[in-house]
C-alpha cells in the first residue's frame, strides 16, 4: 500500500525541525531533506559528483565529500548558482525520499526548507507550511548562530510566505509560544491520521 505523503515545509528557522520531531512522536514516517542532502554530499555521493561539476574540484574536502561552506559562500551569494545546483540535487533527494517512503507504514512526511521552490508540492497528498514573520525568523537564526547578512541570504533565497501558503494545504503560525504551536500540531496530527486512512 503505498503511504500517505505529507510535505513539511516553511522557511528559514520557523519551526520546521520542532514540528517535524513532534510529528516523529506521533508515530509518523519523517524524512529530513537536509539529511538527505548530507548524505548526498558524502564522498563518493551523487551529490559531491554534481558539485564538482558545476564548480570545481576546489570545492570538495580532500576525502571527495562537499565543503560546506565554499559551496553556502558561492550560492548563497548568487541566485542563478543557487538555481543551478538546485535543480541539479532536487530531483536527487525526491529519489531518495520515495525510496524511504515506501518503507513508511502509514504517514510518510518529507520536512523540506524548499518544497515548494523545488516544484515537489503536487506530488504530496498534503502541504503543511510553518509560518513566522521574517524578522523573527531571522532573529531565531542568528541566534543559532548564524549572521544576520547570512540569515537575510538563506531567506531572501527561499520562497516568501504568501508563495508557501498559497501552495499548501494547512498553514501553521509559529510568532507565539512553543504551547501555542503544539496546539496547532495536535489539530494537525488528528487530520493526518483521519485524510491517510480514508485515503488507506
Amino acid at each position: 500500500m503505498k503511504p500517505f505523503r505529507v510535505g513539511l515545509t516553511g522557511g528559514i528557522a520557523s519551526g520546521k525541525s520542532t514540528v517535524a520531531q513532534w510529528l516523529r512522536e506521533a508515530g509518523f514516517t519523517v524524512v529530513d531533506a537536509d539529511r538527505l542532502v548530507a548524505e548526498l554530499y558524502r564522498p563518493g555521493g551523487d551529490g559531491a559528483a554534481v558539485i564538482e561539476r558545476l564548480f570545481g574540484p576546489s570545492f570538495l574536502t580532500d576525502e571527495g565529500g562537499v565543503h560546506h561552506q565554499r559551496v553556502a559562500d558561492r550560492v548563497f551569494a548568487d541566485p542563478a548558482t543557487l538555481a543551478d545546483l538546485e535543480s541539479a540535487i532536487h530531483p536527487l533527494v525526491k529519489r531518495d525520499f520515495e525510496a524511504l517512503a515506501h518503507c513508511a507504514d502509514l504517514v510518510a512526511v518529507l520536512e523540506a526548507p524548499l518544497l515548494v521552490e523545488a516544484g515537489f508540492a503536487p506530488d504530496f497528498d498534503l502541504v503543511v507550511t510553518i509560518e513566522a514573520t521574517p524578522r523573527l525568523r531571522i532573529q531565531r537564526a542568528v541566534a543559532r548562530g548564524l549572521t544576520a547578512t547570512e540569515a537575510q541570504q538563506r531567506l531572501n533565497a527561499q520562497a516568501d510566505e504568501a508563495t508557501r501558503s498559497a501552495a499548501a494545504d494547512i498553514v501553521l503560525h509559529n510568532n507565539g509560544t512553543l504551547d501555542e504551536l503544539h496546539q496547532q500540531l495536535e489539530e494537525l496530527v488528528t487530520k493526518i491520521r483521519r485524510r491517510a486512512e480514508d485515503a488507506s
